[in-house]
């Protein structure tokens, strides 16, 4: 096949390039450009896509004696993550910016233009296992990215490929090294690749402005105010800014928010836990919507926060039913279903959260599921 390897300029892409070569395709590298400003977005393991970066993919590529090219997808990139990412906070939502990378550059822009200069698929460096068009789980489960993969249809998941996802990290570490490659320990990078600094609140505030808000306890009572609810998320602990614990002398949580008042409700740990997760914007990675209910293992951040659930299609949406309670569930998240047999570790689709009910739900009395 004619292949496009996606080469961030991290380990893990010139491997799955590596790879792809060994396996006799035709590999041609390319580096995304998403900064309008590239020499700002590395600083040690933080951010990514910058000139270092792209340096250090051509001479990957150099090694691997394939071609290798630049596109500049930075206004893309703009518009379909980072703009998404704002207006998502601002909406009092807590968006996750890889699943949106994926779901709009990475598998569609770029698989688009990929498809159109007659290749045949894209290999990328992602922790995540296709088994005849079925999407699983990594081997690594530390490194696993099949929960911001999960928004991938069976159409873009038929032309992707994950040539790492069989290997654990450090074993891709050493390979690299074997094969001669400069980035085999490079540092990984850490949260948000487009805020180096890693101040996500600072970045928010300055795209955002200061939009003054209460928060207040669970009865409703006024405790401070704050600049604007970007500040917060679901589940959030510190940076709360308020005087103390609350008055049992228990932690508080950030437990819901009113974008529209701008108010931030906080409350103790027990009125975190959620029973019922609604979603809109439904794939099923199978390019099939489940005929009834269907059992499921119900997870919505990338690492952690699974339960056992029932779930099913309503409309273009999903709703999962949990046998055990989940916390910090938040609006504009992702929660992906893995298919519950011995190894739990197949993608059955996925959808963006838009609310979630704290009364326990009936899951468990539901028997007559299908699979």
């Amino acid at each position: 096949m004619r292949v496009l390897a996606a080469m961030s300029g991290g380990v893990d892409s010139a491997v799955a390039a590596a790879r792809a070569v060994d396996a006799g395709h035709e590999v041609v590298g390319v580096h995304l450009a998403l900064s309008a400003t590239p020499g700002t977005l590395r600083t040690g393991s933080r951010g990514c896509c910058s000139k270092e970066d792209a340096g250090d993919a051509r001479r990957a590529a150099d090694v691997l004696g394939i071609p290798f090219y630049v596109w500049d997808f930075a206004d893309r990139f703009k518009e379909d993550v980072i703009d998404d990412f704002v207006a998502a906070y601002a909406a009092g939502e807590t968006p996750n910016p890889c699943l949106r990378c994926n779901e709009k550059i990475k598998f569609s822009a770029l698989a688009d233009r990929a498809v159109a200069l007659g290749f045949d698929a894209v290999a990328t460096g992602h922790y995540a296992r296709l088994e005849d068009g079925v999407l699983r789980r990594a081997v690594d489960a530390d490194k696993d990215q099949s929960y911001v993969l999960a928004v991938l249809t069976a159409e873009q998941l038929s032309r992707a490929m994950f040539p790492v996802g069989d290997t654990p990290k450090p074993r891709i570490r050493a390979e690299a090294a074997e094969r001669g490659l400069a980035v085999a320990n490079k540092p990984d990078s850490h949260d948000i690749c487009f805020i180096p600094s890693g101040d996500t609140r600072a970045f928010l505030g300055a795209k955002i402005g200061i939009r003054p808000g209460a928060i207040v306890d669970s009865d409703g009572h006024k405790l401070a105010e704050h600049e604007g609810v970007h500040g917060f998320t679901i589940g959030q602990r510190k940076g709360l800014g308020l005087p103390g614990p609350a008055a049992d002398g228990r932690p508080r949580y950030v437990t819901d928010i009113d974008p529209e008042s701008g108010t931030v409700r906080v409350g103790g740990a027990d009125e975190l836990n959620v029973w019922t997760v609604r979603a809109d914007r439904a794939i099923w990675t199978s390019g099939e919507h489940p005929d009834g209910p269907i059992e499921c293992i119900a997870q919505v951040r990338a690492h952690g926060g699974t339960a056992s659930a029932i779930a099913e299609a309503v409309g273009d949406g999903l709703v999962a039913r949990l046998r055990e309670p989940l916390t910090g569930v938040a609006r504009g998240q992702a929660v992906v279903l893995y298919r519950p047999d011995a190894l739990g570790d197949e993608v059955i689709g996925s959808g963006t959260i838009t609310g979630a009910d704290h009364e326990r739900a009936a899951a468990d009395l539901v028997s007559d599921t299908g699979r």
